[in-house]
């Protein structure tokens, strides 16, 4: 599985069975908190457009796992981003590739995680 980000020249892969796959968490906060509790401005709705667009594109590649957020409105507000990737170094390169941490409208920090119970229940919710 491939993720390939246009112009960059950046790819990512998930090893095939067989090969060791970590899962790391990451978690993303704004830097702006008017952003939640007014809403985005017009460069900010452009770029959680195309962090969207970057994580469901991930998932289709099978490296996200499971990414959401928080329904707060204020500084508790947060989002995490569960992913598998072959060595924290690429993990890390996922997260920096990721527009909303690259154009600085959220800051992110990354962690070694391991899921423990999955339910076979999870549905995505209608948007």
């Amino acid at each position: 599985m491939r993720c390939q980000r246009p112009n960059r020249g950046l790819r990512w892969t998930i090893p095939v069975s067989g090969d060791a796959v970590k899962q790391y968490l990451y978690q993303v906060r704004p830097r702006r908190l008017a952003m939640i509790t007014e809403g985005p401005d017009e460069t900010e709705s452009a770029v959680l457009r195309d962090h969207l667009e970057y994580l469901e594109r991930l998932a289709e590649e099978g490296i996200v796992l499971l990414s959401g957020r928080t329904q707060t409105a204020d500084r508790s507000t947060f989002g995490i981003v569960i992913l598998q990737a072959e060595s924290e170094t690429v993990a890390k390169g996922i997260v920096a590739a990721d527009p909303a941490v690259e154009h600085g409208v959220m800051d992110a920090q990354l962690f070694p995680y391991q899921i423990a119970v999955l339910s076979d229940s999870i549905k995505k919710p209608a948007r």
